[in-house]
């Protein structure tokens, strides 16, 4: 998703002199003079507006899976590096909302989600424009009969984290934000199953959950207990953080897998408002410290230019989920004064932060970038 890659920019030092990328969003005005509104008919053939949110990479189709989870790190990149944004504030928080009011639409019938707008099969028979645009804007949903609890609880997660984002600007969209994670959240929670089973072809290969929805289940109750201060997600975070794989040794963090990222935001909650009954996610996020750190752990490798290698495929995502990572636990390690052990090593926020600085890799940056890189509506 676009504002996945522009998040390095966002928190690092470079934000100050880089101008925030324009997100292009469904029907979303454009600020260049020859574009147009797209994908308006999605609302002509239902009787719910879908109108809004982001296609994801060269489609024009709107999975709702990594959409949420775009809207969650975003709102937790501004929750934690806000005040580094400066005159791009506003507009990140623009782009924002432009997610999360898709997001409120998708969600807005009780018992039911809708997590798609297009058939990915014929859109990528089909190479062309939004605007242009006349592939069928097939929807569609999840509900009871028909589960999908990973979408669910990162919508979820989208929604609650927004809320804070929002909550002193915009109070009574913040409390709408929080009361819909809540409603979505249970829904998913009580309702449990795979969206891939249920969408099969029409997700698969794109967007499958191949980490199941144990995951988002850890992930929207860290958010919600962080929103709501309600002890209710506190408790269900001990009871069943086990089961969903609060230990899960595997240190991807992308779209599909949230386990690291759940375990650095529930750090927080001990390091920095001590919460003292969280005290094993200090371990559980210094686990997954030690397992990316250059030289101390096989786990993770490194390019000989020193760039974080995880996948052939889209490597750069998880270069900047994973610096994102970095950079937030050196700033709650700073504010609770610890380190990280790994073995002999002990680990400085320091150098968490210069390991994850040494990371970016930015393109269209400077007078000599490229204007035009593969997206067809560009």
């Amino acid at each position: 998703m676009a504002s996945i890659t522009l998040l390095l920019t966002i928190i690092t030092e470079m934000l100050s002199q880089s101008p925030f990328s324009s997100l292009k969003g469904s029907a979303q005005a454009s600020c260049h003079p020859t574009r147009g509104s797209h994908g308006v008919g999605t609302l002509l053939s239902l009787t719910v507006d879908l109108v809004g949110g982001y296609y994801d990479a060269g489609d024009n189709v709107k999975f709702g899976l990594p959409m949420a989870f775009t809207a969650t790190m975003l709102s937790w990149s501004i929750l934690e590096f806000g005040g580094l944004m400066r005159g791009e504030l506003q507009n990140a928080k623009t782009a924002l909302r432009w997610a999360t009011d898709y997001l409120l639409k998708a969600t807005a019938h009780p018992g039911t989600i809708y997590v798609q707008v297009g058939d990915p099969n014929k859109d990528h028979a089909c190479w062309e424009r939004p605007e242009d645009m006349d592939t069928p804007r097939t929807v569609y949903k999840i509900d009871a009969n028909n589960p999908g609890t990973e979408v669910a609880a990162e919508t979820a997660a989208a929604l609650a984290s927004a809320s804070l984002v929002f909550r002193k600007s915009d109070p009574s969209y913040s409390k709408l934000l929080r009361n819909r994670a809540i409603g979505v959240f249970d829904f998913g929670d009580k309702h449990r199953g795979s969206y891939s089973n249920v969408l099969k072809r029409s997700v698969c290969p794109f967007y499958c959950s191949f980490s199941g929805y144990q995951d988002e289940l850890l992930w929207g109750a860290a958010w919600l207990h962080r929103a709501t201060k309600n002890a209710k997600y506190l408790n269900y975070i001990q009871v069943n953080g086990q089961t969903l794989g609060a230990t899960e040794e595997d240190n991807t963090f992308g779209w599909d897998n949230k386990h690291a990222g759940a375990r650095i935001l529930l750090s927080k909650a001990f390091l920095v408002q001590n919460v003292k009954s969280l005290h094993d996610f200090k371990g559980h996020a210094d686990d997954f410290i030690c397992s990316v750190i250059p030289g101390v752990s096989s786990q993770t490798q490194y390019t000989p230019g020193g760039l974080l290698y995880k996948m052939s495929d889209s490597n750069m995502q998880y270069v900047t989920s994973t610096s994102f990572l970095l950079l937030t636990y050196a700033k709650y390690l700073t504010s609770s004064a610890k380190l990280v052990t790994c073995g002999r090593l002990t680990v400085t926020p320091k150098r968490l932060r210069a390991i994850a600085k040494r990371q970016s890799y930015i393109f269209i940056f400077g007078k000599d970038g490229d204007a035009n890189m593969k997206l067809h509506r560009a």
